[in-house]
């Protein structure tokens, strides 16, 4: 009861400041219940005159909400399936940005998290100079055992954030359970899943030395690759609330005029970009899924600098080939293949025709070749490509999904460099090297020589397997001889639960009781 009361109280806020910034005035009230119209009708009537264009008033509002309302916002922009194209690309330009909480507190957190003087960590702890929901950014100098000295960037969690984070997460899980209780479309979308998604998330964004190793993960990865760098991590000035990497002196990707001043080649950068996300999604299975231009820069060398690796997305080996043979088949036009494909990923149910979705898949891609090469868009593509899906019982895909915004904003980066970049051509050699490693004579032998290992593996734990194997059937045997029984303690652990259930009601039912007496008596 008491949870319902605090659920109700944040709930009526956040309604309050979505009314507030004009957020509701653009509901259609043909969408929503008889019901709930008068309730739009007074949302309508308090918000403000001046509220601007819908993603403004979308990220006005997120912002007046707090930390937990602006990454679910930002988490939403990934699951056009839940909110809609529309409204999605709103939430894309959503930015996190807070005003800094403190040299001060900053000072404290770092001495606590290293448990040590600031003085023997860094020579110099600089001021905020970049602060969102989670953490905020401080220049610093680290003097090395030789002498040296080293620029560093120090990431430092927000204070109770991660209490205010949790709270909120429980009242979006209890809102989301009730939805699919009582919505078909809800459980459809899988609301719980999608909440527990975000929670996981931003669980790991909280834990930094999650973060360092995503940075480390990353930067092996891409240590042969000339034309990207990523920081690296100074593990001995972090831990779970502090984070230090190498500062990066370089041109931020947004600023042309400065990389055009610095000579660098933008046609090259934006090829650069495409091709480094493609690899990481591709050939390593892990990669940056925040790349918009504020965590992208150029260095003296030219090369492409990652920074901020607190949000990355995975994918396995069958999304990673499911992947590649989309985008191989849409370059070949081999539309049945394209269909074949998402048949044997086990995407969409086997009673549906293939040769249905291979039309259905045609009607997407046949536009597109007719489309001039700089307006072929990848990540529009998948988006097309999950509406089709959902009208053939496809389940919602959240690493897909993730896939397919990084992908927006990767593309909007390397257009923004290079407006006649032919995404086809830049694709291309990297989508063929994965499929001629992967899925040519080299990777059939690689997968051949995995699948005897695996017999091989198998074979060797079979006796102890048939060992575990005849002791269950044992224990099974003598548990049901005599029907089955609940041990005692058991038995005692129902007994509490009970016993507390009926304690909470009898409470709930004395407090309405005294509401009602102090009504009667006034």
């Amino acid at each position: 009861m008491i949870l319902v009361l605090i659920d109700a109280a944040r709930l009526a806020r956040a309604g309050y400041v979505l009314a507030r910034e004009g957020v509701l005035s653009l509901v259609n009230p043909a969408l929503v219940p008889p019901l709930a119209r008068p309730g739009l009708r007074i949302a309508q009537m308090i918000a403000r005159p001046d509220a601007g264009t819908r993603a403004a008033r979308l990220s006005a509002a997120l912002s007046r909400l707090g930390p937990s309302y602006i990454k679910l916002g930002q988490f939403l922009a990934t699951r056009p399936d839940v909110v809609g194209p529309s409204v999605a690309r709103d939430l894309e330009i959503l930015q996190d940005r807070m005003p800094p909480f403190g040299q001060a507190i900053a000072e404290a957190t770092v001495i606590g998290a290293l448990d040590r003087p600031l003085a023997d960590a860094f020579e110099s702890f600089g001021p905020a100079v970049a602060a969102a929901s989670i953490a905020e950014v401080h220049k610093s100098v680290v003097l090395d055992a030789d002498g040296s000295r080293r620029t560093v960037a120090v990431k430092v969690l927000r204070p109770g954030i991660e209490r205010r984070f949790g709270a909120d997460m429980k009242t979006f899980r209890r809102v989301a359970a009730f939805a699919e209780r009582v919505s078909p479309e809800a459980r459809r979308l899988r609301l719980e899943t999608v909440v527990d998604t975000l929670a996981r998330s931003v669980s790991m964004e909280m834990d930094l030395r999650l973060e360092a190793a995503a940075y480390a993960e990353l930067a092996e990865n891409v240590q042969n690759d000339a034309e990207i760098h990523v920081p690296a991590v100074d593990w001995d000035r972090s831990a779970r609330e502090v984070l230090t990497t190498q500062w990066i002196d370089g041109i931020k990707l947004s600023d042309r005029a400065a990389l055009e001043a610095a000579g660098h080649d933008l046609q090259a950068l934006a090829r650069i970009v495409m091709q480094s996300f493609l690899r990481q999604a591709m050939r390593d299975g892990f990669f940056h899924a925040d790349m918009h231009p504020g965590n992208l820069f150029v260095d003296a060398q030219g090369r492409l600098v990652v920074v901020d690796c607190g949000i990355m997305g995975r994918l396995g080996v069958k999304e990673r080939r499911f992947l590649a043979e989309i985008l191989y088949g849409f370059i070949t036009r081999n539309w049945k293949r394209t269909a074949e494909v998402h048949f044997e990923a086990g995407y969409v149910p086997a009673h549906h025709s293939v040769d249905d979705f291979a039309q259905a898949i045609r009607a997407i891609g046949e536009p597109i070749h007719s489309r001039a090469a700089d307006q072929i868009s990848m990540a529009r593509l998948l988006s097309l490509l999950l509406e089709v899906t959902a009208l053939f019982d496809m389940t919602t895909r959240p690493e897909l999904l993730l896939l397919q915004k990084t992908m927006v904003v990767v593309e909007g980066v390397a257009r923004s460099l290079d407006p006649k970049l032919n995404m086809w051509t830049t694709a291309g050699p990297v989508v063929e090297d994965w499929i001629a490693q992967n899925l040519g004579p080299v990777g059939r032998l690689q997968q051949a020589g995995a699948g005897v290992s695996e017999v091989g593996r198998f074979v060797l734990d079979a006796p102890a397997l048939l060992t575990r194997a005849g002791r269950v059937l044992t224990q099974m045997d003598e548990a049901t001889r005599d029907g089955f029984k609940l041990s005692p303690g058991t038995l005692e652990g129902i007994g509490r639960a009970e016993a507390k259930r009926a304690f909470w009601g009898n409470a709930a039912l004395w407090v309405i009781a005294v509401a009602l007496l102090i009504i009667a008596l006034r």
